[in-house]
C-alpha cells in the first residue's frame, strides 16, 4: 500500500472541497490514485444521498442575478437541510456559480442546468459531491430564467427570498430603480399576478363564489349579490395583482402609478418569485 502524504491529501481537499480526512480515507482505499479517490467521494456522496432521501431540504440559498445588460434574469435555489450550511460561505458561493453558469448558459430547465459543466465536470457530480463533503441532502431545487427588454432582480433576506421583474422599457437609471421597488414590492406581498388579466380562471371563480356565500350570509338580496361579489373581486384584484397594488413605499400610489411616475409608460410585465 502507498504512504499518503499530507501534501496528497491537501491536494485532493483542494480539487474536490472534501473534508481532510474524507480526502485521506478516498487515497488510502485507492491507492493514491486521484482519479479512483475523485470517483471514490462520488460514490459517498450517492451513498448519502440516498440514505438521505427521505430527509427535509427546506434550508438553502436563494441567488437572483441579472447579466450586464439586464437583457436576461436567472433565479435558483440550492436546497440544503439547516440554517447552519444554508449560510456557510462556501455553500453561497457554491450557489452563486451555479448562477453564473445558468447566466451563461440559459437552460431551459433545472434538469438542463444540472448537465451543464461546472469546474471540469457535470453539475450533477458536483452536487453529489456536495453531498459527501457536508452530509446533507442538497439539489437544485427551483430555477426560473427571464428574457426580457429590462429585467431587475432583487434577493432578500439573506439569500432566503428572490424576485426578478421584467419590464417594457429599455434599462435606464430611473427605471432600474423603479424596478428595483417593484421587485421588492413582489418581495413583500407575494401578488397572484401582474395585473387582473393575469389571474387564473380558477381563481377567480373561486373568489366569486366565496363572495356570494358572504353576501347570502349577510342577508343582502338575492338581486344584489353579483354585483356586490364583483366589487369584492374588484378589491381581491386590487390587493393581489401587482399593478394594482399600493405601494408600500408611498400608500397613495398604485405600483403602476410609481412606475409611470418613474418613467413614462413603464411598466411590468413579469415577474418570478422564490422563495423558501
Amino acid at each position: 500500500m502507498s504512504t499518503i502524504s499530507a501534501a496528497d491529501v491537501n491536494k485532493l481537499r483542494q480539487m474536490t472541497g472534501a473534508g481532510m480526512m474524507d480526502c485521506k480515507k478516498a487515497l488510502t482505499e485507492t491507492n493514491g490514485d486521484f482519479d479512483a479517490a475523485v470517483d471514490f467521494l462520488r460514490k459517498k456522496g450517492a451513498k448519502v444521498s440516498a440514505a438521505r432521501a427521505d430527509r427535509d431540504a427546506k434550508e438553502g440559498a436563494i441567488i437572483a442575478k441579472t447579466s450586464a445588460d439586464n437583457k436576461l434574469g436567472i433565479i435558483i435555489q440550492l436546497s440544503c437541510e439547516t440554517d447552519f450550511v444554508a449560510k456557510n460561505e462556501d455553500f453561497v458561493k457554491f450557489a452563486n456559480s451555479i448562477a453564473d453558469l445558468a447566466l451563461a448558459n440559459k437552460p431551459a430547465n433545472a434538469d438542463a442546468l444540472k448537465a451543464l459543466d461546472l469546474g471540469g465536470q457535470p453539475l450533477s457530480e458536483r452536487l453529489m459531491e456536495q453531498v459527501g463533503k457536508i452530509g446533507e441532502k442538497i439539489d437544485v431545487v427551483k430555477y426560473e430564467i427571464v428574457e426580457a427588454t429590462n429585467v431587475v432582480a432583487y434577493i432578500h433576506g439573506a439569500n432566503r427570498l428572490g424576485v426578478l421583474v421584467a419590464m417594457n422599457n429599455a434599462p435606464s437609471e430611473a427605471n432600474l430603480v423603479a424596478g428595483r421597488d417593484a421587485a421588492m414590492q413582489v418581495a413583500a406581498l407575494n401578488p397572484a399576478a401582474v395585473d387582473k388579466d393575469g389571474v387564473d380562471s380558477t381563481v377567480i371563480e373561486r373568489e366569486l363564489e366565496i363572495a356570494k356565500d358572504q353576501v347570502r350570509a349577510e342577508g343582502k338580496p338575492e338581486n344584489m349579490i353579483e354585483k356586490i361579489a364583483q366589487g369584492k373581486l374588484a378589491k381581491f384584484y386590487k390587493e393581489n395583482t401587482l399593478l394594482n397594488q399600493e405601494f408600500v413605499k408611498d400608500g397613495s400610489l398604485t405600483v403602476a402609478q410609481m412606475l409611470d411616475k418613474a418613467e413614462k409608460g413603464l411598466t411590468v410585465t413579469l415577474f418570478k418569485r422564490i422563495s423558501l
